[in-house]
């Protein structure tokens, strides 16, 4: 396993409370609610995504990709022709959510361009050893930003551990 990327962002831990979803049985008390740290695990080390966009016309578009959780974010690369490219111009609300249903991290928020080439380095350095693929071939476009580096800074995030649903159903509000 590639090296994990740390997050380096300043901010504070997200709030944690219950997500609202009636007639699920949730309790009330915050007993049992699931760790920042536990989401940051599962965000970390999925291999897959799954990213949730908007067509202009209003369909939704969802689609497999592979991504890092760095610095309090998850960042991703795809051309800037694909439908999901397209979208985000047009509408940057997007979700992503890890790959393992049992112990899903959904994550909802605004996506915006990378352009800090030092960054995008490091991406292609840990995205180059966590998916073991060779990158050469899109490296020079996306460190000239001609190519897209994308950038979702959660908003929301919701943690959902199959086993003890009942007691842990986690939703964590950034502010």
């Amino acid at each position: 396993m590639p090296k994990k990327a740390k997050s380096k962002s300043k901010t504070k831990l997200p709030k944690s409370t219950r997500p609202h979803i009636p007639g699920y049985g949730l309790p009330k008390s915050k007993k049992g609610l699931l760790a920042w740290k536990w989401a940051e695990d599962r965000l970390r080390k999925s291999r897959q995504y799954w990213i949730a966009t908007t067509r202009p016309d209003g369909r939704p578009h969802v689609m497999v990709i592979w991504a890092l959780w760095m610095d309090g974010a998850l960042y991703f690369s795809t051309g800037n022709k694909s439908r999901k490219a397209q979208n985000l111009a047009k509408n940057p609300y997007c979700t992503m959510c890890t790959e393992n249903a049992a112990e899903a991290v959904v994550v909802e928020g605004k996506v915006d361009t990378e352009n800090d080439v030092g960054l995008i380095r490091e991406f292609l350095n840990i995205y180059t050893k966590k998916y073991e693929w060779d990158m050469s071939d899109m490296a020079d476009d996306l460190l000239n930003l001609k190519e897209p580096v994308f950038r979702l800074r959660p908003t929301i995030a919701f943690g959902l551990a199959e086993k003890t649903f009942s007691k842990s159903a986690t939703r964590w509000i950034f502010t």
